[in-house]
């Protein structure tokens, strides 16, 4: 009897321990549940998650200053501000896409005619209303002013405002997507009454997130405008900026490091030779230079798409980034690649040296003496040909090198051509070259005429996609069309960088038409 009551307790003890251990399985396991879930939460809401001290101002740094004034201005770094002070009729999402800001409504009432009406509930921030003649007065002084923002305007031939609600334009001649023109800054109509534009001494006012509260030698305060139109449902976690003036962007680069500036954007492929590569956070995005290596389509060898694949296929664009430029640019394969949504990478030829020869073989092309041979029309051609490059562009000259070297692992055999700026544009003038290593800076705009279109740079012609790039419906099928037939190749783009000190924290998401995009997201803590 004695040996069943040991045994017995014996067995309550087990099952005790037992429970005791699942139970404190149970409890890590949940707390491990709880921290990975914390570890899923969106930084971009880290302000919201937890209880950090947001400082009110943040320090930026600007050089060669000339004005706050957004339709006068040259200054790229004062332009990317603007925005942060002055509204458009539209602005663009982080996918280019158009949504209204001034704006509430647009109507193309003819292929030349637009009317737009506009949201005369925004405050200017002065006080007084917004209405439609501010819009007719700013693309007026645009074009008084040879403004940055000329070529935006350049086809508007009339501008009326019938009401204080109501504009409508009137073309000179069609502009595909005419509505991303219209992305300007808009300014003050009635604050400028009594002034020479030109010359006013009057702090700008505009519509927008913060405003102008001071300009002195040395600095520029831009604080919350409390009367902008999304105030309570957007409202600023930044409540000032201040922009310091500087001499040079060594300067700037100084100050960051010892944390006086919060904020640089820049183009400079070595910043870091001035800021070193840690202690700070960085966000880079694509740019809106864009080089490419044109074909002249109409050339008796070039006029085969088989020719033009096939030296697409043999270009190594991570090679040129990698060993040419120093990661300096980021690959880049179409006009609309920058973060467009109407990017379409359907049928983009790849890098493929194997299938550069087998697209020639396919095609009839043999490779006899150490060149690419056909018998076109009772004449034996042979792939030799010129590229031409700007002499006075080192860049374009190695990466043009750079090619030449790459074309000729597959057979193919390429003179680079060095010329000066005056024979150079006369060969972007005329299209009488074979191929010429050129590039452009792509609008917001999604217009590929330049491509694609009449009369474009590489003498190509389809008659579908002619058709189709005008058309917000039928853009991406003109693109997949134009991507099989190469009629020019894209090699890469400049690349930007957002320096941010680790105090800086939010919804940082630069792009190329908006560096401050969701500023009102952006912060700096204790």
């Amino acid at each position: 009897m004695k040996s069943s009551g040991n045994n017995f307790f014996k067995y309550i003890f087990i099952l005790v321990v037992i429970g005791l251990i699942c139970g404190a399985v149970y409890i890590i396991y949940n707390k491990n549940e709880s921290t990975n879930e914390d570890d899923n939460i969106d930084s971009s809401n880290e302000v919201e998650n937890k209880d950090i001290s947001i400082v009110e101002n943040l320090k930026m740094g600007i050089t060669n200053y000339d004005t706050m004034n957004p339709i006068l201005t040259k200054n790229r770094d004062i332009v990317n501000i603007d925005f942060l002070i002055f509204d458009s009729l539209f602005k663009l999402t982080s996918n280019y896409n158009l949504e209204y800001c001034l704006a509430k409504s647009i109507n193309k009432t003819s292929d030349l005619t637009y009317e737009i009406k506009v949201d005369t509930d925004v405050k200017w921030q002065d006080g007084t209303s917004f209405i439609s003649r501010d819009v007719a007065y700013t693309i007026e002084q645009i074009k008084n002013t040879n403004s940055i923002y000329l070529s935006n305007v350049q086809a508007i031939e009339n501008v009326e405002t019938p009401d204080s609600e109501t504009v409508k334009i009137t073309l000179n001649r069609s502009v595909p997507f005419f509505e991303y023109n219209l992305t300007f800054p808009i300014i003050s109509s009635r604050y400028y009454s009594d002034e020479d534009f030109t010359n006013s001494n009057k702090i700008p006012i505009g519509t927008g997130m913060y405003k102008i509260a001071s300009i002195n030698e040395n600095n520029i305060l831009l604080i919350r405008n409390d009367r902008w139109k999304k105030i309570k449902t957007n409202t600023p976690k930044t409540q000032s900026i201040t922009l310091q003036k500087y001499n040079a962007i060594g300067e700037i680069f100084n100050t960051f490091k010892l944390g006086n500036v919060d904020i640089v954007n820049t183009y400079m492929t070595n910043y870091t030779d001035y800021v070193g590569t840690m202690g700070y956070n960085k966000r880079e995005y694509s740019g809106r230079d864009y080089d490419f290596l044109s074909f002249n389509c109409s050339d008796n060898i070039l006029s085969d798409v088989s020719v033009r694949k096939a030296i697409n296929y043999a270009i190594n664009k991570d090679n040129i980034v990698s060993t040419v430029l120093g990661n300096s640019k980021v690959v880049s394969n179409s006009p609309l690649d920058y973060g467009s949504c109407f990017y379409n990478k359907e049928n983009i030829v790849t890098y493929n040296q194997d299938l550069a020869r087998q697209t020639l073989e396919n095609s009839g092309w043999s490779y006899i003496n150490n060149r690419w041979q056909k018998n076109i029309n009772g004449y034996v051609r042979k792939i030799t040909l010129s590229l031409v490059v700007n002499k006075s562009n080192e860049e374009r000259v190695r990466v043009a090198n750079n090619i030449r070297e790459q074309l000729s692992s597959v057979g193919i055999k390429i003179n680079v051509v060095q010329v000066d700026d005056g024979k150079y544009q006369d060969y972007l003038n005329n299209k009488n070259y074979q191929l010429i290593l050129t590039g452009v800076s792509s609008s917001v705009n999604p217009d590929l005429t330049y491509f694609y279109g009449q009369g474009n740079i590489s003498n190509y012609y389809n008659e579908e996609v002619l058709s189709d790039i005008n058309s917000i419906d039928t853009i991406s099928k003109a693109q997949s069309i134009a991507n099989s037939e190469v009629p020019h190749i894209g090699l890469y783009r400049n690349k930007g960088t957002v320096i941010l000190n680790s105090n800086v924290g939010g919804d940082i998401s630069p792009n190329s038409s908006a560096i401050y995009f969701n500023f009102d997201k952006w912060y700096r803590q204790q």
